[in-house]
């Protein structure tokens, strides 16, 4: 029963933004917790003529898929080093990957700043893809490495018996099963990357080059909103993340669990 509850609890707000998104600011406003009176699609077809919402969405796309690839490849060789090589500095480099845990990304913003303004990277996508990809691969690497951990020796052994390298011990063998950590690891990165609003605002100044958190901000008028387009694009931002989800769910669940029992 407690369980059908959260459930209900958790996709109302869903529910209520999918429904605002059919509804005309007079509806919102007179009956905010009704359905609407009509299903129409000219909300979302008005939503891609306001703005060019199609270029928010790819320029989200592009970002957080890029950054999810960077990070779940770096991070997987990082973790896969520091768990099962012993050396004396191995220690160090897992203690520098949980130093970027402390340490908030955002208190860097202006030295951050000064390097992509150096580096020619303002206003451009390759600064977030950065950013996002720096900033994942600690919480990455300390998951990842965890996982690796629990993996017995014995598998790595046979495979080098059988001729393998470290890098097809890695990819062949070892790589298929921590695809629960992977799936763990790419929906909290993807998440954070697509629904980031403090970095694009900062970085990106060209409306084309906007993602969907900062575009969406062309809705809000100083003197008037309105409220049924910004909720289409809410519903439509929402989805890719939905489908993610749904993609890596089993994994997802079967990483936070991992380990639990024995």
């Amino acid at each position: 029963m407690l369980a059908y509850l959260f459930v209900l609890v958790a996709l109302y707000p869903i529910v209520l933004m999918v429904a605002s998104s059919f509804k005309t600011n007079m509806e919102i406003f007179a009956n905010p917790l009704s359905l609407p009176q009509s299903f129409s699609l000219d909300v979302y077809r008005k939503l891609w003529e306001v703005v060019p919402f199609g270029d928010f969405l790819l320029n989200s796309v592009i970002v957080s898929v890029t950054s999810v690839v960077l990070i779940a490849v770096f991070s997987a060789m990082a973790a896969f080093y520091v768990a099962r090589f012993s050396y004396r500095w191995t220690g160090v480099l897992y203690f520098f990957f949980l130093v970027g845990l402390m340490i908030p990304i955002k208190l860097g913003i202006v030295p951050l700043f000064l390097l992509m303004k150096n580096l020619g990277l303002l206003n451009s996508l390759w600064s977030l893809i950065l950013i996002y990809t720096a900033s994942g691969i600690p919480i990455s690497v300390f998951i990842l490495t965890g996982f690796f951990r629990t993996l017995p020796v014995e598998l790595e052994e046979a495979a080098r018996i059988d001729g393998c390298n470290h890098f097809q011990v890695f990819w062949r063998v070892l790589l298929p099963l921590i695809r629960p950590a992977l799936g763990t690891v790419v929906i909290i990165n993807f998440i954070s990357a697509w629904n980031d609003f403090f970095f694009p605002l900062i970085f990106i100044q060209e409306d084309a080059l906007k993602t969907i958190p900062v575009g969406m901000m062309v809705l809000f008028g100083e003197y008037e909103t309105d409220w049924s387009l910004l909720f289409a694009g809410l519903t439509l931002s929402a989805l890719p993340m939905i489908v993610v989800f749904l993609l890596a769910s089993r994994q997802f669940m079967e990483g936070l669990t991992a380990g639990a029992v024995k």
